[in-house]
């Protein structure tokens, strides 16, 4: 299992690369939701506060989605449809960003042992 509860840089992007960011982070408690989006993406998350992300390029290459509560703002790149990361608000309306860790560089999402948060009930 690779976790740390040393917070690194990492940096990471979609596919084709045109959205690319950095943020300071551990692998430590990870989230593999079965919500309707997750469930279908795949997306395996860490949420960080807002300040520890850096959005490097492609603003303009994201488009943006929401659903049910409408509180999230799922980011996609147009140009090859994956989503990098999503942008919210913890309970306390403090800016969060849910980081698509499958999408960080050099980390091997089979290594890793997120949790499972059963999404789909909420």
């Amino acid at each position: 299992m690779t976790t740390s509860t040393d917070e690194k840089l990492h940096t990471g992007s979609c596919h084709c690369g045109a959205v690319r960011y950095q943020v300071t982070m551990n692998l430590d408690n990870l989230i593999a939701c079965n919500c309707s989006m997750c469930g279908r993406s795949g997306t395996i998350l860490a949420f960080v506060p807002a300040t520890a992300f850096e959005l490097l390029a492609g603003e303009d290459s994201l488009t943006d989605y929401q659903f049910n509560t409408h509180v999230i703002h799922h980011n996609f790149c147009k140009v090859c449809g994956i989503k990098p990361f999503a942008r919210g608000a913890k309970a306390d309306g403090s800016p969060t960003v849910a980081v698509n860790v499958r999408c960080l560089d050099g980390v091997d999402p089979f290594t890793l042992t997120p949790h499972q948060y059963a999404g789909r009930d909420k």
